[in-house]
């Protein structure tokens, strides 16, 4: 699919911010979302269903409506139990997997402005995270897909001991206020000057954003994400942020 590029204001005022930022700070960060901001696809969502598939992990019968069953009752358990369910492997392997169901869902439908922006941003020494409320080691799959690396993500992860995955918590569940406290801890404090995202899980983090916000979409009417990307939208409009529809 062709994607609708960012218009000349839009541009206009990242480059005409991304210069006044530079003179005021210098090591400016910049926060995005993955999934549905950065590429048009649940990186997260379909490495679950490359586990599921491959039977790589072990999984209560029907999995995926156990998985859906959980989200609707409380997003943050759901998400965790992702990270969970890959107790016993090695983090070595689980990023072998993760890699491997990137190239399984291949070609993935990066946004072409967004990897753009990213380069621009890179080009000018900013600090780049991506904060996302999928398993950290399954969006890790996807971070050459726009030039960066592991430690760009941040995500929901467990804790690993000699390179052996726990049940147990790491950190804050990356999803609403959990995306600002985890980069924060990341960054020592330092808010992003700049901060992207696509749905209502995202808010707290363009919110957090000490120059610009900017919200993004491309779901489909019949799309799960359309209303919560709408009301995105519907939010940067009336505090004056970007707001950018691919499709």
């Amino acid at each position: 699919m062709k994607y609708k590029d960012y218009s000349a204001d839009i541009w206009s005022t990242i480059n005409n911010t991304l210069d006044q930022v530079l003179k005021e700070q210098k090591n400016p960060v910049a926060a995005f979302d993955a999934d549905g901001t950065l590429w048009d696809i649940d990186l997260g969502e379909t490495f679950f269903h490359y586990q599921i598939d491959n039977k790589l992990v072990d999984l209560p019968k029907d999995a995926w409506n156990h998985y859906e069953s959980m989200k609707a009752e409380d997003p943050r358990k759901a998400y965790l139990w992702l990270a969970q369910i890959c107790k016993g492997k090695t983090l070595t392997q689980v990023r072998e997997w993760a890699k491997a169901g990137v190239k399984d869902a291949a070609p993935v439908p990066v946004f072409s402005e967004q990897r753009k922006l990213l380069q621009l941003l890179m080009s000018k020494g900013v600090q780049i995270y991506v904060i996302t409320a999928s398993v950290k080691w399954a969006v890790e799959g996807g971070a050459d897909l726009v030039g960066l690396g592991y430690d760009n993500i941040i995500g929901v992860e467990t804790e690993v001991n000699d390179d052996i995955i726990t049940d147990k918590q790491k950190g804050v569940i990356t999803y609403r206020q959990g995306k600002v406290e985890a980069l924060l801890a990341k960054t020592g404090g330092q808010l992003p000057f700049l901060a992207s995202g696509n749905t209502m899980g995202d808010f707290n983090l363009l919110e957090s954003a000490t120059h610009l916000r900017l919200a993004v979409s491309a779901a489909s009417r019949d799309d799960k994400i359309f209303k919560t990307e709408r009301e995105l939208t519907e939010n940067a409009e009336k505090n004056g942020w970007l707001h950018h529809r691919f499709i």
